[in-house]
């Protein structure tokens, strides 16, 4: 008996959001199928994969991250070297120095340099702030407010401080956030919307619903997200129907397989390469659960997962 196929093709799809300006724009969402089944339906926009830019800069204990960077000194050469990774479509400037019970680097300072990246690099820019979330609101609304027209996304906003990042990033800024739940499927719905009482249309908003390294709880994360696409595309609930974003480096590059030094761990082999093959597999396993698109750390980690999205799609 010959196979039928059967589309699995919806009526509901997922919102775009356009990040960054002119020709280099990049667009999130849009698909009206589940991830990755473009067997069913065409995805218009594939999952795009971007490089973070610590404002500490990169581990150059790293040898192939250490030669790659080599001869940027500052966060600005850094940023302009990140955009000639292969595969990448968009930058994420991490904003990491800014914590206040870190080194709590000063708000003009990290303003500036936003604006000295942003008017360096010709990629999208994602503004990633501290975690500290009274201390990111701060910086946000002052990032925004310099870099109106640029069409910046800024992640993330939390129930603790989204009316704050809302009025100073998207109605005053113009610009557009992320708004960052804990792996549940109700709390993403919940902030979404709320967030739209406070006047932000969902057209400006991308989600982060948790993030986790492959190996260390990632089934949770996987199956909030497999929710998540069905209740937007089957059940038609226009407040999930938002795209997703993941910051998969500062993840996979925290756990121990890739910070144990090869002295103390010499059978597990290169640490580096440890830490790409964590990076590679986590960003492959959120594209495949739902990501719209992932932020990376390592060029090699990068090249991979952007000819990985271009064989499947």
């Amino acid at each position: 008996m010959p196979f039928k196929r059967n589309p699995q093709k919806f009526n509901a799809s997922i919102k775009e959001v356009v990040i960054g300006t002119g020709a280099k724009a990049v667009t999130l969402g849009g698909e009206s199928v589940y991830p990755l089944y473009s067997f069913d339906d065409p995805i218009k926009n594939p999952p795009k994969v971007g490089i973070e830019v610590s404002d500490k800069g990169p581990n150059r204990d790293l040898p192939e991250l250490k030669k790659f960077y080599e001869g940027a000194n500052t966060i600005v050469e850094v940023a302009k070297r990140a955009c000639t990774a292969k595969g990448v479509s968009f930058v994420s400037l991490y904003l990491e120095s800014a914590d206040p019970n870190g080194e709590n680097k000063s708000v003009e300072d990290c303003v500036k340099l936003a604006k000295e990246v942003a008017d360096a690099v010709e990629l999208p820019l994602i503004i990633q702030g501290c975690k500290n979330e009274e201390r990111d609101a701060q910086l946000f609304t002052k990032i925004a407010e310099v870099l109106r027209g640029k069409n910046c996304l800024f992640m993330s906003a939390k129930e603790g401080n989204y009316k704050l990042i809302a009025a100073g990033v998207v109605l005053a800024g113009e610009s557009k956030i992320v708004a960052e739940s804990a792996v549940d499927l109700n709390l993403a719905k919940q902030l979404n919307t709320i967030i739209t009482k406070a006047d932000v249309k969902l057209d400006n908003v991308v989600m982060n619903v948790g993030q986790s390294a492959v190996g260390y709880g990632f089934e949770y994360l996987a199956s909030t997200m497999d929710r998540i696409e069905a209740a937007a595309l089957a059940q038609n609930d226009s407040f999930l129907q938002v795209p997703i974003i993941t910051p998969v480096g500062q993840e996979a590059w925290g756990v121990k397989e890739a910070v144990a030094s090869e002295a103390d761990f010499p059978e597990w082999g290169s640490q580096e390469q440890r830490g790409i093959d964590m990076e590679v597999s986590t960003a492959a396993a959120n594209i495949a659960t739902g990501s719209n698109a992932v932020i990376l750390r390592h060029p090699r980690s990068i090249e991979a997962v952007s000819n990985l999205v271009a064989a499947i799609i």
